[in-house]
């Protein structure tokens, strides 16, 4: 059956000018939902923004971006404001997607003389059995890894660079828990007391395998990942009986703009290619279409959950 939104119905993206919230707009679109788009970029990368919300455009939906920071009240404000007067009479928001990704990556403490030490080793003893140098190796292994079958070697690779002397602070942390996490409450408890949510509404936010497995400098988000879970759980239970759920979707890594600021970002995307029974990483259209569905009246029982998109890659794990 193919899938078509009741037209007055829109879906509200934070963080929508790229990645899985971008891909997620377009699908919405191309299936009659309207979108409005919250985003915060530079004046200079908008000439490859543009392009892609044109496609929106292009899909005869209605359709607004607002350029702007989410995680103020004046920005939040700005928008509801805005889109309010869009919707009118008949329209409501069927979706508010939270796809911020806005956090800080710092360590907690200083890496020990034994990071890297077991790679270096390694490359040492492969070294000495074929009479070459370490470097020849080590040059050998970064070659490779650029070509299919560098995820087989990713453990012999240098582990990523991180800076020592910046080290997180109470800060960074409440910063990144309110940026990734704790602002979907702020959202969707707008949205609700302003009755702009349709009568069966979703709310979706995006986690990631760092939630409960520990990556070195992601603390901060993890803890903004653990929040936003709970936020969203507490969402499903109180927002549930004015008819609009609350899921938190677990994408496989992605090879998104968000994935590539985490330093180490390759030996993951190396991690996730070994792991995965489909041998491929996420993409954000698989997201997108898994987002697109839970927006269908069929999945209206399912929530307060965790749902996992990655081809079965964590429990390959």
């Amino acid at each position: 059956m193919a899938i078509q939104f009741d037209p007055t119905h829109w879906a509200l993206v934070l963080g929508g000018s790229s990645g899985f919230g971008l891909a997620t707009a377009q699908k919405l679109a191309r299936h009659g939902m309207n979108v409005a788009v919250v985003h915060r970029d530079r004046k200079g990368a908008m000439a490859g923004i543009e392009p892609e919300f044109d496609k929106i455009r292009r899909r005869g939906v209605g359709f607004a971006a607002f350029n702007t920071d989410a995680l103020t009240d004046e920005g939040r404000k700005h928008v509801l404001d805005d889109l309010a007067g869009r919707l009118g009479d008949a329209g409501r928001i069927r979706l508010v997607m939270h796809s911020i990704a806005y956090g800080n990556l710092k360590l907690l403490a200083p890496t020990s003389a034994e990071y890297g030490r077991m790679s270096r080793e390694a490359r040492g003893g492969i070294a000495a059995s074929l009479g070459l140098s370490e470097q020849a190796i080590s040059s050998a292994v970064q070659a490779v890894l650029s070509r299919p079958e560098g995820p087989a070697v990713a453990s012999l690779a240098d582990p990523p660079a991180y800076d020592n002397d910046a080290l997180l602070e109470d800060e960074d942390f409440a910063r990144t828990v309110y940026s990734m996490g704790t602002s979907l409450a702020s959202w969707a408890r707008d949205v609700f007391s302003r009755g702009l949510f349709a009568p069966s509404a979703r709310v979706v936010g995006m986690t990631s395998e760092g939630n409960e497995v520990a990556w070195r400098g992601y603390a901060a988000v993890s803890a903004a990942k653990a929040a936003l879970e709970a936020v969203s759980r507490s969402i499903a239970l109180e927002l549930g009986p004015y008819g609009i759920t609350s899921n938190v979707v677990q994408a496989g890594v992605t090879d998104t703009p968000a994935l590539r600021l985490i330093p180490g970002s390759d030996r993951l995307k190396a991690d996730a290619l070994l792991r995965n029974p489909k041998g491929r990483l996420t993409t954000p259209s698989d997201v997108a279409d898994f987002i697109c569905l839970l927006c269908t009246d069929e999945a209206a029982w399912v929530n307060g959950d965790v749902l996992r998109v990655d081809g079965g890659e964590h429990v390959c794990g």
